[in-house]
């Protein structure tokens, strides 16, 4: 019997401002437009969909703690990069003792996160 979820198929991202969002997502933190669609764009194989809550008759609220979390490979030093670009954090890094973890919000208010984990997963049993 297959599962009754398979895959994530997009996440939806929240905005007043769709314009302004996809300046951020692309410009500020590189991620790759969608060739088909304006503002959708890729993280891997996951694409994130920029949406306008209100033209839907839904109440704009920004997703809060409940982070998109994106890897990168040396968290200080895209935290770096990212503040040289006007990006403010929320908190200092943190060091769960196996991974960084660096919280950031988008124009929107949405939570977001870089993230790498730098302790290999132990086996259990």
């Amino acid at each position: 019997m297959s599962p009754l979820i398979s895959k994530v198929d997009f996440v939806a991202v929240p905005t007043q401002d769709p314009e302004r969002a996809r300046s951020f997502y692309i410009d500020t933190l590189g991620l790759q437009p969608d060739e088909n669609a304006r503002f959708d764009f890729w993280v891997g194989p996951t694409c994130f969909g920029i949406w306008e809550p209100e033209k839907q008759g839904i109440t704009f609220a920004p997703q809060k703690n409940a982070h998109l979390v994106f890897h990168v490979d040396d968290v200080a030093a895209a935290r770096a990069e990212l503040e040289e670009k006007g990006v403010v954090f929320n908190a200092p890094t943190f060091d769960t003792g196996v991974c960084h973890m660096a919280l950031f919000s988008d124009p929107d208010g949405n939570d977001l996160m870089l993230h790498n984990r730098y302790k290999p997963y132990e086996k259990q049993g």
